[in-house]
């Protein structure tokens, strides 16, 4: 439908009013200068980071044949003409987000850019670990001076960047517990983001990127007790699938909803490579001394997050009328439930395959209940990747795994077929 061209005919027809016809028009010109500004937007950041990288490729090219001087001036150019670009842009341009978001990216970049080279020149030891963290420092007041939230995005990348470099790869030397703090730092431009423009594409990738950022890194905390790091990852994936459920997100698209969908997918896969035996016949046979347990990195985490979790959810539950709980929501607290179950009897991996199978059939139902196919397919594929898990896992002769297999493909298409055919029936 052509706007312009339709408008005039419909209005010939009589079929809407002039005053309803402008009222067309408006909206439709407002759609497609918030379309255009986006557009401006992205182009903008875009722009930016290419004219940095042509800059550092013209100065690299000719790099060996300067004086150390020229290399020292060269080296604070992109830094000097980054701040000169977000100057004007809060002088003069501080209402135009495009002029924001692209100065504030040039000079991130260029940041780092600085950094390095006056490293290189002088010859300044440093390892990645130590450069990171001084580049995202420098670079966090962008983010509030300039009100930039791809800045934000940039930040979050470089300490999730920062926190592996330090608690995986140069471990354990080192420790990452820096990075929540840092962490933190960034929180109230995240905050005022959701206050501001809840359902912008900046606050959508920070309610992925947020989540994603926390669960890599909350790896780094295990020391000895590694054990204990399952329990803390079942809650903070509860947690997450709380924090999607609340208020804040559960009106949001399921694409758009970052900490509901990883909370779903990490318990649900937490779950399945817990389903075997090798992992409760190595818990068996560990000793847990009091004393140093409770002292224990793993176990101060996994008491925090778990707390955290079990007080989101009780505010979920308490807030809404008909106090229903999602089972997805609970499983972190059923889990710890059979871990200590699991230490002492050698029936926890029976326990978690009974969990997954009740799990995926609840979900089926629900989801058959709201006439909503994702969560049917949804349940399916947890039976599903059930019984391939113990088609690796079982003696089971080849005859009857592939009658599962059969009945599970079986089940995909009645299920869809049916549902299908209920929505076909009630239009």
């Amino acid at each position: 439908m052509s706007i312009n061209r339709d408008i005039p005919e419909l209005l010939k027809a009589g079929v809407i009013t002039p005053d309803l016809a402008e009222s067309i028009q408006s909206y439709y010109k407002t759609k497609n200068r918030t379309s255009n500004n986006r557009l401006f937007v992205v182009f903008g950041i875009f722009g930016a980071i290419l004219v940095g990288l042509g800059i550092i490729l013209i100065v690299a090219h000719n790099w060996d044949e300067l004086s150390r001087t020229t290399k020292t001036l060269l080296s604070f150019f992109p830094l000097i003409l980054g701040q000169a670009i977000c100057g004007f842009s809060i002088i003069y341009k501080h209402e135009k987000v495009a002029w924001r978001e692209s100065g504030a990216t040039f000079l991130f970049f260029s940041v780092g850019a600085s950094i390095s080279l006056i490293s290189q020149v002088y010859n300044i030891p440093g390892s990645l670990g130590s450069f990171l963290l001084t580049w995202m420092l420098l670079s966090l007041p962008l983010i509030y001076v300039m009100k930039s939230s791809f800045t934000s995005l940039l930040y979050l990348v470089g300490i999730t960047y920062y926190a592996a470099e330090i608690g995986y790869w140069t471990y354990p030397s080192s420790e990452s517990y820096l990075y929540w703090f840092l962490l933190l730092l960034a929180l109230p431009h995240y905050f005022h983001l959701y206050n501001l423009r809840p359902k912008s594409n900046f606050m959508i990738f920070h309610n992925w990127l947020i989540p994603l950022s926390v669960a890599i890194i909350l790896g780094t905390v295990a020391y000895r007790t590694t054990e204990l790091m399952f329990i803390a990852y079942f809650s903070l994936f509860g947690l997450f699938y709380s924090i999607g459920e609340s208020d804040i997100f559960s009106q949001q698209k399921t694409r758009n909803n970052g900490f509901k969908v990883i909370g779903s997918i990490g318990t649900i896969t937490l779950l399945l490579s817990m389903s075997f035996r090798w992992f409760w016949e190595s818990l068996s046979s560990k000793v847990f001394q009091f004393e140093g347990l409770i002292m224990a990195p793993e176990f101060l985490a996994s008491t925090l997050i778990t707390l955290m979790a079990v007080g989101l959810l009780f505010m979920n539950v308490k807030k809404r009328t008909q106090k229903k709980i999602r089972p997805l929501a609970l499983v972190f607290i059923l889990y710890i439930a059979i871990f200590m179950i699991g230490i002492q009897f050698p029936i926890a991996d029976l326990l978690i395959n009974i969990t997954i199978f009740i799990l995926g059939m609840m979900i089926m139902m629900e989801g058959s209940k709201e006439d909503h196919i994702g969560k049917l397919n949804f349940g399916l594929l947890i039976i599903a990747a059930l019984i391939i898990s113990r088609f690796f896992d079982t003696d089971l002769s080849f005859i009857f795994r592939g009658l599962l297999f059969m009945l599970v493909g079986a089940g995909f298409f009645t299920a869809n077929y049916l549902m299908l055919k209920k929505r076909k029936t009630n239009e």
